[in-house]
């Protein structure tokens, strides 16, 4: 992935990225009570949060450097911030680039059930760990630009933790342009960037008809970063 969650990348571009609170809040942030596969304790503390990430995400850095871009795991705030518009109603979710797992939990923590979540993830070790701890998830160990093959028919947000904006304009297109087309009406793409810019290349945004909001910046990532949500209309 490329901040966080999100692991590897094949180095050939046709492949590249085969492989995105606490109860009584008012944003409906459901913290889990158990640490199970399917219902994960999540820790006040955004570095204990981190710990169980980091030696994993390491270890396959020192292992392949070529084929790790992000700089560290995604922190426990631009994983929250990613998955804000999402909760039990709303549908299938699918990850793109899952990684270690790290904004899965807080998908999961949001409500949406283990088995209407399809992982987007081509790292092999990364993708044995995703099947360990999300045994009733949908493990696609393909290609981003194959995301209209993910099993669900009510897809409600794709949540890319991807670095589109380091990708070919056409497999941009594949992935954005395919979650869309996967999505039911209304379906949202959420995306970080560490840039100051749209995280979709324009021509890709503009053929699509993308609007979007963005997030304030979350100053406790490495690097700091914001999330854009995009919709379609």
């Amino acid at each position: 992935m490329w901040c966080g969650s999100t692991g590897s990348v094949a180095t050939d571009p046709a492949q590249l990225f085969t492989r995105g609170v606490v109860p009584g809040r008012a944003d409906g942030y459901i913290r889990p009570t158990r640490a199970t596969p399917q219902n994960r304790v999540m820790s006040a503390d955004p570095k204990t949060e981190d710990r169980g990430h980091l030696g994993p995400f390491l270890a396959q850095l020192f292992r392949r450097p070529t084929k790790i871009v992000a700089l560290a795991p995604s922190s426990s705030g631009l994983a929250r911030a990613m998955v804000e518009g999402i909760g039990p109603d709303t549908g299938a979710v699918v990850e793109l680039g899952s990684g270690t797992g790290k904004i899965t939990d807080f998908i999961l923590a949001r409500g949406v059930p283990e088995d209407k979540l399809a992982l987007f993830e081509i790292n092999e070790a990364f993708t044995d760990r995703l099947r360990r701890r999300y045994p009733r998830a949908q493990l696609m160990p393909i290609s981003a630009g194959r995301v209209e093959e993910a099993p669900f028919d009510n897809v409600g947000a794709v949540i890319s933790g991807l670095p589109l904006l380091s990708m070919p304009v056409e497999l941009q297109r594949d992935i954005v342009g395919g979650a869309f087309r996967l999505m039911r009406p209304g379906g949202i793409f959420v995306q970080f960037t560490y840039g100051f810019r749209p995280p979709v290349e324009r021509g890709v945004r503009e053929g699509l008809q993308l609007r979007w909001t963005r997030s304030h910046t979350i100053w406790m990532n490495l690097p700091p970063a914001q999330v854009y949500t995009f919709r379609q209309g």
